[in-house]
């Protein structure tokens, strides 16, 4: 809460919010320390995380979790592949004439899924900056009926992943 907006209030209900935003302030500064603790952690035992998270969207951590949880990034022909590693592929059901597309198959890592999703809505956002990635992005959105920025999001975070792959 603004100050400003504090000011406003009665006595009775300005001391109310005190411990919630004293809470607030405490873990703010404990996830800054964290941040600052796996970015040192990044860049003095793993050098190749530098090239990793130099573009939109990547930070230190997507950065070092997509590096550890490859581990051998030549295990891949193409790039392309490790996208439907970490589960970011829609299923497929040939039933007849139609080929709908399915829920992606959640396959992988649950927690770098999590993370490049993140980084793909950071993108996709009103922060992200502009750039190819985020172009692409908006325009699949666009085109997608009512469920497009979902499937923009993923389609994203599954370019992002082959990106990752690539600088790698």
């Amino acid at each position: 809460m603004n100050p400003e907006k504090a000011e406003g209030l009665s006595p009775e209900l300005q001391s109310a919010p005190e411990p919630l935003l004293t809470g607030i302030v405490s873990l703010s500064e404990q996830i800054r320390e964290y941040g600052e603790h796996i970015k040192a952690l990044a860049q003095h035992s793993y050098p190749k995380v530098a090239l990793l998270k130099a573009g939109q969207g990547r930070g230190p951590l997507i950065a070092l979790i997509f590096l550890l949880t490859l581990e051998d990034p030549q295990r891949f022909r193409k790039s392309r592949d490790v996208g439907c590693y970490l589960g970011l592929q829609p299923g497929r059901r040939n039933s007849g004439q139609s080929e709908p597309q399915m829920h992606i198959s959640k396959e992988g890592d649950p927690y770098l899924r999590t993370l490049l999703v993140q980084g793909a809505q950071h993108i996709l956002g009103p922060f992200g900056i502009e750039c190819d990635l985020r172009r692409w992005g908006l325009k699949l959105a666009e085109r997608g009926g009512k469920s497009g920025k979902k499937r923009a999001i993923i389609a994203t975070a599954r370019k992002l992943a082959v990106l990752l792959h690539t600088c790698g």
